[in-house]
């Protein structure tokens, strides 16, 4: 399995910005998608994360109601959409795959394989 992740950048307090997971290689049942984030002399951080087959969704505290991660089966694709961003909310976030029937998987040693990372930066 490949990840690419995509859409970063900067923004100012407030507002908003979308990033892309492309996934390819083979398929399997069972899969989540989850986003991290890792900013500079911190731990990797549980964002989100989405189930392949029924789009359930969990959130991590500090983006619940402001961050909505969602897929489309068809491009394969994982989105995060990033609302009322916070000076906080700046770091490389990363997408991640694992396979297992849970409901809620938040440590990133869980997950099998990531992508490459993409910079959010929040600032005025």
């Amino acid at each position: 399995v490949q990840l690419q992740a995509s859409g970063g950048g900067s923004v100012q307090p407030g507002g908003s910005l979308r990033l892309s997971c492309a996934a390819s290689g083979r398929t399997y049942s069972n899969v989540i998608m989850g986003w991290f984030r890792q900013a500079p002399r911190k731990e990797r951080e549980f964002v989100a994360h989405i189930t392949w087959s029924d789009a359930s969704t969990y959130y991590g505290a500090s983006v619940k109601g402001r961050f909505t991660i969602s897929r489309d089966k068809a491009k394969n694709t994982v989105y995060l959409q990033m609302n009322s961003l916070k000076p906080e909310d700046t770091a490389v976030y990363y997408c991640a795959y694992t396979r297992g029937s849970y409901t809620v998987v938040t440590n990133p040693d869980e997950y099998d394989y990531w992508g490459q990372g993409t910079q959010v930066t929040v600032s005025s």
